[in-house]
């Protein structure tokens, strides 16, 4: 591989050679990505809240439901700013 290819990318992006590097660090991204927010939700509902916001969804209440899936795409979107 040509080292002026690996000086001239700026620092941050990663340029893969072949489809199967592209795919390989797509699925390191993703699995981290799925990684953080699943920590981000959890560290949420056990610091944040008071109650259990699983019990609660499965008990029914549609309001925490829509909260926690608020509370998801949050989180989403953080970690995907992070990754950027």
């Amino acid at each position: 591989m040509n080292p002026l290819i690996l000086q001239s990318t700026p620092f941050g992006q990663f340029h893969s050679t072949s489809l199967l590097a592209a795919l390989g660090n797509m699925f390191i991204f993703a699995l981290a990505a799925i990684v953080l927010l699943f920590i981000g939700l959890k560290v949420f509902d056990k610091a944040l809240t008071r109650l259990d916001l699983e019990g609660e969804i499965a008990k029914g209440n549609i309001a925490v439901a829509i909260f926690t899936g608020s509370v998801v795409i949050a989180l989403s979107i953080i970690v995907a700013v992070a990754m950027m």
